[in-house]
């Protein structure tokens, strides 16, 4: 098969790969149908992240079952399934309590960027949809194995709920599930901070009720004045930059929330937080927990998460795709197979 691999910064070559092959009775390979690039990718396309020798890389997928362990019970060849971007055996101590991003026995995958791709802990990571998709699910079904689990999580752990006034940091593909998350949640102003007139068209659409340009003192001015002259009771910090969480710290009023699942790439301010009651929650999403319900929201149609993914290009066009998303020509690119 053939498949994504990082050699470096501005470097990801479509190559042939080792055919996947189930090795434990836990798992299943799957006929990868689409994946996609995430902003966390970029961190190392970018050279932020070193990237130390040529590495498989993706992490987001939905496909076809083709083959699976003796221990797999819950799906069989030939079903539509998705799963989260971390594998979870979903039974151990730490699962049991909804965090299944922290398995006992989970992990990562072999590069989810490629034709074919095996999948540890089948049972307690994949789910099967009730039956075949129709094609333009599958962009909001391909959402549910990162983004959109990551934007519930950061609502979900700054407290959203009825009422809620929530800003949100970050108008990328994660930022904008939060929208769509705390509209969900019963939100009733929504804040997202956005200068890009495509995505804030896409938050509007996910239920923002406000969009806000300005960044630094006049940004937080604009939130103040839809927020009671205090802040937002919820902030979804969905970038993970040094500035969007100082950003995100300012937004919060007394004893309000952070939702903090920007991946991290600086500092939090621990003494404003603390002389400001302002609290933090988050991490990393635990997409095995939400994953039933938003799939329901999915299938129901209900919610369309796939708005995210602007451009859609061929898996073995994924160098293409890379360059798209870092020069901030799409929102979030999907990969067809």
């Amino acid at each position: 098969m053939r498949g994504a691999i990082i050699h470096g910064a501005g470097d990801v070559r479509f190559e042939e790969r080792t055919d996947p092959a189930v090795v434990e009775p836990t798992d299943a390979v799957i006929r990868t149908v689409a994946a996609c690039v995430c902003g966390s990718d970029l961190w190392r396309y970018r050279g932020i992240s070193e990237v130390k020798r040529p590495t498989p890389i993706g992490h987001e997928y939905v496909g076809v079952v083709e083959q699976v362990g003796a221990d797999v019970t819950t799906v069989k060849p030939g079903d539509f399934v998705v799963g989260g971007f971390l594998h979870s055996d979903n039974t151990c101590a730490v699962c049991r309590k909804g965090m299944q991003a922290n398995c006992l026995h989970g992990g990562g995958y072999d590069g989810c960027q490629a034709e074919k791709i095996r999948i540890p802990n089948a049972d307690g990571t994949l789910l099967a949809t009730p039956g075949e998709p129709d094609a333009d699910l599958i962009p909001s079904l391909l959402s549910l194995s990162d983004v959109m689990c990551t934007g519930w999580h950061a609502a979900v752990s700054a407290r959203v709920g009825p009422g809620s006034s929530v800003v949100v940091v970050g108008d990328g593909a994660v930022g904008l599930s939060g929208v769509l998350a705390a509209a969900q949640l019963g939100a009733t102003t929504i804040i997202a901070m956005s200068r890009h007139a495509s995505r804030q068209k896409v938050a509007e659409e996910f239920g923002a009720t406000h969009i806000i340009a300005e960044r630094g003192e006049e940004g937080l001015a604009k939130v103040l004045e839809l927020t009671e002259g205090i802040g937002a009771d919820a902030v979804l910090e969905c970038v993970g930059t040094a500035e969007a969480r100082a950003q995100s710290v300012e937004l919060v009023r007394p004893g309000g929330m952070i939702g903090l699942v920007g991946v991290p790439h600086g500092d939090l301010p621990t003494d404003t937080l603390f002389w400001g009651n302002k609290g933090i929650h988050g991490g990393v999403a635990p997409v095995r927990a939400y994953l039933p319900h938003l799939l329901d929201l999915v299938w129901k149609r209900e919610i369309d998460p796939g708005k995210v993914f602007d451009l859609t290009l061929p898996l073995s066009e994924v160098a293409e795709a890379y360059r798209a998303m870092d020069e901030r020509r799409a929102i979030k690119v999907l990969l067809q197979n």
